[in-house]
């Protein structure tokens, strides 16, 4: 999980930086605060675990990288460190709040804690662009912080469009799997026995039963 971890961590600088295409000031821009962001959201996911009474864990603080790090996607190429601090920070937090919190009181099931991080964080860091996007890195987004409010209404509509679009996409792809398989979900036995062995005769993680 850790050297997962480090990995993505390591390949984001690829597509945040890499976003620029060249070797400029917005890509070493994009690629600092990446980093920035993926340090602080670690840090603010142990913090959350400590405010509720746990001890600060490892895949807690791998959770909060991912967060920071998909918190600043959006925004990487517009904001300076300080926006980049705001950002990863309440990402962590954000993160935290979807995984540990709102997926207990709605029950739904999520074992990759894809909408609890992606989802959630993914749609602050895009609004988020809109209020620290700063002019002094790249003149072509001014955000709420220097005067122009409307770049929040523009971030909020197209977070908004995306919602649905992805709504029905999604519905569309699950309708389309239901008829060509007995189902979009593994049967019970299968996620009890471990879809390694159900699907493939051979366990994951060589453990013994």
């Amino acid at each position: 999980m850790v050297l997962g971890s480090a990995l993505l961590w390591f390949g984001w600088f690829g597509f945040n930086a890499g976003s620029a295409l060249g070797a400029n000031f917005v890509a070493a821009n994009a690629f600092l605060v990446t980093n920035v962001a993926a340090s602080i959201g670690g840090l603010a996911w142990a913090v959350m675990e400590r405010i509720n009474g746990k001890k600060p864990s490892l895949l807690g603080l791998a959770s909060g990288v991912v967060s920071g790090l998909v918190a600043i996607t959006p925004a990487c190429g517009y904001v300076s460190v300080s926006g980049a601090l705001a950002i990863g920070f309440l990402g962590g937090v954000i993160g935290y709040f979807g995984v540990v919190r709102l997926k207990v009181i709605f029950k739904y099931d999520d074992t990759l804690d894809a909408f609890g991080i992606h989802g959630l964080v993914g749609i602050w860091g895009s609004i988020a662009t809109g209020i620290f996007a700063n002019p002094n890195v790249n003149p072509q987004a001014i955000g709420l912080l220097y005067g122009n409010w409307k770049q929040v209404l523009v971030q909020l509509q197209v977070v908004g469009i995306t919602i649905v679009y992805s709504a029905i996409a999604t519905s569309i792809v699950y309708w389309i799997i239901s008829l060509i398989t007995s189902g979009a979900r593994v049967s019970e036995r299968a996620e009890r026995l471990g879809m390694d062995e159900a699907y493939h005769g051979e366990r994951g993680f060589n453990l013994e039963v």
